[in-house]
């Protein structure tokens, strides 16, 4: 997970701000592109995190962690559900929590489906082992990116041509342990809890840009239940949190689940703007 620089600039919203995101479903696809912070799998954010074989993980931690990379990415189906919410602060200091329910589906080696639906988005990411395509469905608009290859060269291609950070899908690569793990200062194992019901192994991680922590279900399953990133250096220490929920390891799913049609009314999109925050922003689309 990369971590973005702080930037001033970004450190509070103002209450136009946020108006913005509400309003997007009253936009028209034709003339403006989406300005969404959180578009894929509900956790692009201003400041994500990264953790580092590198740094100081206690035993229990490192123990934990790779289990959790060795079970997920030994799954060759997968589908599961999230509730995630991104607060965003104010300039008088105010938070506000902006909540979305985010739908995932994979098939190794090479096929990602992501849904996001939210008050401010309602976009899908597909990938297919051919292409990246980002719809937006509430805009009937659309972009795609030439990738041949796997998840991880799909989310690469993502990353790499739109700058767009999407910090918990490192959960679904190849490696998820590997990717995790970039620019941790420390982690430390802090026992057992309760998420949802499930008994989960409980651990913290400090980097230079972020604190986070993340809940991994105990037992033979050791599947993520919820993970939580702060931002250290911006104003009022905003939070992203994921719960994951409705695991299913052996899903049936649609052939055409991977795939994208647009429809008659979709508009394709030749470039995907997005700034220094990894946001879209908004822009005067091209017919």
């Amino acid at each position: 997970m990369k971590i973005k620089s702080p930037d001033s600039r970004s450190t509070a919203w103002t209450y136009d701000g946020v108006q913005t995101l509400l309003r997007l479903s009253k936009l028209r696809a034709g003339r403006d592109l989406l300005q969404i912070a959180v578009i894929f799998c509900g956790i692009a954010l201003a400041s994500g995190t990264a953790m580092s074989a590198g740094g100081n993980m206690d035993a229990e931690t490192h123990k934990v962690l790779n289990a959790m990379s060795a079970y997920l990415s030994g799954l060759h189906q997968v589908s599961v559900q999230a509730d995630v919410d991104i607060e965003v602060v104010m300039t008088d200091g105010q938070k506000l929590q902006l909540t979305s329910l985010v739908d995932v589906a994979l098939e190794r080696p090479g096929r990602l489906y992501v849904r996001r639906q939210g008050a401010y988005a309602d976009v899908q990411i597909l990938i297919n082992g051919e292409k990246v395509t980002l719809h937006a469905t509430s805009h009937n608009a659309y972009a795609q990116l030439e990738s041949a290859g796997s998840i991880d060269d799909g989310l690469d291609t993502l990353d790499r041509e739109t700058g767009l950070d999407a910090p918990a899908a490192d959960l679904f690569r190849s490696d998820p342990y590997d990717k995790l793990a970039m620019e941790l200062t420390s982690g430390v194992y802090l026992g057992t809890t309760f998420v949802n019901g499930e008994e989960c192994h409980y651990m913290a991680f400090r980097s230079d840009a972020a604190d986070s922590q993340i809940w991994v279900r105990s037992g033979d399953r050791p599947l993520p239940m919820k993970y939580i990133v702060t931002s250290k250096w911006t104003t009022g220490s905003p939070q992203y949190s994921v719960r994951f929920r409705n695991w299913d390891t052996a899903p049936t799913l649609a052939a055409n689940r991977f795939e994208f049609t647009p429809s008659p009314s979709d508009s394709r999109l030749e470039t995907i703007p997005v700034n220094q925050v990894g946001e879209f922003s908004l822009k005067e689309a091209q017919q």
